[in-house]
């Protein structure tokens, strides 16, 4: 594979059955307990729609450090220190929008971008609103999380039978994700979901969780983003996004 080609995934049009019924908030917080993550965190899922999508385009894997390195030699960008073949991480909102454009180029004036939230979860989730990539029940061993006790990340695909329905791999932890969408209540969400998160270090919502996050940002609905400034240490990254062939 040439360096500027991606391993994309198609996904088809379909529907989406994004986010969690508002009855079911309290349970899933009772799930997750043990982290003592607040109920209210989790309403910003709700409440549960079905969401038709077209079909479009999005990289089996995220984007490594040497893809990126290629992007920071012909744009003087850092390089960070880990093997070529993790996910690359501590990059902002606007670097990952600067590397798709750039791709884009290279790949002959392609529209590679970031994927939407609601593409995100379509392509984690498929048709049948699982709660993980994999299936309805949580498994150690299918993702890069801090359950694992890795404390870092690890090549991208180390888990394929953590693979989506679509076969799109590491959806969940390794390197959490930026999606093109800012933060914004869903249509007919609880009174109590905030308008703005004015505490976030960037507006844009970010999925899937990191190599240092618990087990419940491995669900196909959790909604979140980059509360930290050092991204790095959170383990933000990203994958692509393109239009359909």
């Amino acid at each position: 594979m040439r360096a500027e080609q991606v391993d994309w995934v198609d996904i088809p049009a379909g529907l989406l059955r994004r986010g969690t019924p508002v009855d079911e908030v309290a349970e899933v917080a009772r799930r997750y307990a043990d982290i003592g993550i607040p109920v209210e965190w989790y309403l910003k899922e709700a409440p549960r729609m079905d969401v038709h999508l077209p079909a479009f385009r999005i990289s089996r894997t995220q984007v490594t450090v040497g893809r990126w390195a290629l992007f920071a030699a012909a744009t003087g960008r850092p390089v960070p220190q880990a093997p070529a073949d993790h996910p690359v991480t501590g990059v902002t909102f606007d670097a990952a929008v600067a590397y798709c454009r750039w791709l884009g180029t290279r790949l002959g004036g392609l529209e590679v971008r970031l994927p939407t939230e609601d593409e995100w979860e379509r392509a984690a989730r498929g048709d049948d609103g699982r709660e993980f990539p994999w299936g309805d029940q949580y498994r150690t061993g299918l993702a890069n999380l801090a359950d694992l006790g890795i404390g870092t990340t690890l090549p991208v695909g180390s888990f394929p039978e953590g693979a989506s329905p679509f076969g799109v791999l590491d959806m969940a932890g390794n390197a959490d994700e930026w999606t093109s969408t800012r933060y914004a209540p869903y249509p007919d969400a609880p009174a109590q979901v905030p308008i703005t998160e004015a505490w976030a270090f960037d507006p844009h919502i970010t999925r899937g969780g990191a190599f240092c996050h618990d087990r419940d940002l491995a669900r196909c609905a959790r909604r979140h983003g980059a509360y930290e400034q050092g991204l790095a240490a959170i383990g933000v990254g990203f994958r692509l996004a393109a239009p359909a062939r």
